[in-house]
């Protein structure tokens, strides 16, 4: 089964922390020690032959933890140096109690100095943790460069420092880890924006925290966990046919862009739409044919009747429109007619859609809330939907995903490292994915995966987000193809064969 993890804010996980203590006697502290030798055990496991640590501390309870790791690698025998900023000298509550009892272990304890980067194996990340808001003083930012610089492999502690917890956004500069190891629940910050290039590889512990805690606070996001056992992806009856598994129309391809909307329309058939028909230019649509016949081609032109329109729509209980539509009158006068079918006419039909790419930017300029509707916008399509920046829409991603929902209704996948699927009652991250995606044609195919679920019954909230998770496995798997990671070339193509194994289980 295809499962959900909670993701939580940092006020969040304060209240979890403050639960636990009510029903422990008030015992923080014993959550800064499990964290601080969880984080020791780690850095044991994944470096076993480093014999010099640095231990980089702030002021606060990030600090602490950091102090608790050092005084139990000094006291296994390693030499640790243990390096101050400039005001973590004088803790408090917690991280005081802790720097006393590293004050008697042999750990060096030195104002920090950029050579200590010369003298170590392995940096532990204990500068700052989930209470940055804004930009970062100067001299934290300086250290932060200096660690990122010196190729060391660095431990983060609960979040690398400079991640603003509650956003994924780098605050200036960030730290960037090979191992983040974060406490009691999963920050929603460190699977989105900035936060997956500096994380490394997530180890999550929730410190015995216990299910009595966090049946107390309720997670608002989700990290969808996909499976190839959801209950959406059954084998199917040997007296299944295609009437059963829907039919999808894809609407795009303008002059020079007939790859889009082929790509998307056969996105769709590996995803297991019953049929596939695509409307086109004139001037594709017996090529596209010709290239995949098991696509139904038909050519509109830019001088279409609704009546015609309509004709050739009833046959389908899913349209997605947009890939290669173009900005130009032929894909602007369709667009046009898709945006003026009622609301109702949809209803009563059981009809959904999926709009994405030029599609999106006419809905800019035509704002129109449809809950019917999926939209696929990556941050600078956001930024066009909300009038504002692409900077705004990836400093607070889950602040504009919301945004997005509440004005144009539906579905909304916010995509990107951690793409975000939003509706008015849900939200989820869903993780995978690998640069090699950064390439054209890669939006075609998710809308057209997205589609072809949505033709076989699933609910939109669930068919976006299912849809995204077979998206990036798919590009993971294909860049595997031949052994190693081979990201950079991935054609958007190459992932049809891995979609076909990831929609049957």
């Amino acid at each position: 089964m295809a499962k959900r993890i909670g993701l939580y804010t940092a006020e969040q996980i304060k209240q979890l922390e403050q639960l636990y203590a009510r029903l422990n006697d008030g015992a923080t502290y014993r959550l800064m020690e499990r964290a601080g030798g969880v984080v020791y055990n780690e850095l044991r496991e994944r470096w076993p032959d480093c014999r010099r640590i640095l231990v980089v501390c702030g002021k606060g309870n990030n600090g602490g933890d950091g102090f608790v790791v050092a005084r139990l690698a000094a006291s296994a025998g390693f030499p640790v140096t243990v390096a101050l900023t400039k005001d973590a000298d004088k803790p408090s509550g917690d991280a005081e109690k802790a720097f006393r009892r590293l004050k008697t272990s042999s750990a060096s304890i030195v104002n920090w100095s950029p050579e200590l980067l010369e003298n170590h194996d392995v940096v532990v990340d204990a500068l700052l943790g989930t209470g940055i808001k804004g930009d970062l003083r100067a001299d934290i930012a300086e250290i932060i460069i200096g660690i990122n610089k010196s190729g060391l492999p660095v431990i983060a502690v609960d979040l690398p420092s400079g991640i603003i917890a509650n956003t994924g956004a780098a605050a200036g500069v960030a730290v960037k880890a090979k191992v983040t190891v974060t406490f009691v629940g999963i920050k929603r910050g460190l699977v989105t924006g900035d936060a997956p290039d500096h994380c490394g590889e997530l180890v999550v512990n929730d410190l015995k925290c216990g299910q009595g805690v966090f049946g107390l606070v309720r997670a608002r996001e989700f990290l969808f966990q996909f499976n190839k056992q959801s209950r959406w992806l059954e084998p199917r009856s040997r007296t299944a046919h295609k009437g059963m598994f829907g039919h999808t129309m894809i609407i795009g391809g303008a002059p020079g862009f007939s790859g889009a909307a082929r790509m998307s329309a056969e996105a769709a058939a590996r995803t297991g739409s019953g049929l596939v028909s695509l409307l086109t230019h004139p001037q594709h649509a017996d090529l596209i044919a010709m290239q995949r016949p098991e696509i139904m081609s038909h050519s509109v032109t830019d001088k279409a009747s609704m009546r015609a329109m309509k004709s050739l729509l009833s046959v389908a209980n899913v349209i997605a429109i947009g890939p290669g539509l173009g900005r130009m009158g032929w894909g602007k006068n369709l667009v046009a007619m898709i945006d003026d079918f009622s609301a109702s006419e949809f209803h009563t039909n059981n009809l959904s859609m999926v709009w994405d790419a030029d599609a999106l930017n006419f809905l800019a300029e035509h704002p129109k809330v449809n809950h019917s509707r999926i939209i696929t916008p990556h941050p600078g399509e956001a930024a066009r939907l909300l009038n504002t920046s692409v900077e705004n829409i990836q400093e607070d991603r889950f602040a504009a995903c919301r945004k997005l929902v509440e004005k144009y209704g539906g579905v909304v996948v916010l995509k990107g490292a951690g793409t975000l699927v939003m509706s008015d009652s849900n939200s989820s991250v869903v993780c995978g994915g690998n640069p090699g995606m950064a390439t054209g044609g890669m939006g075609d195919v998710l809308t057209g995966i997205i589609a072809g679920l949505l033709a076989q019954k699933i609910p939109l909230y669930d068919a976006a987000q299912l849809g995204v998770a077979i998206h990036a496995n798919a590009a993971d798997q294909a860049v595997k193809c031949g052994g190693g990671r081979q990201e950079r070339g991935l054609l958007a193509s190459d992932l049809f064969p891995y979609i076909r194994a990831q929609v049957n289980p």
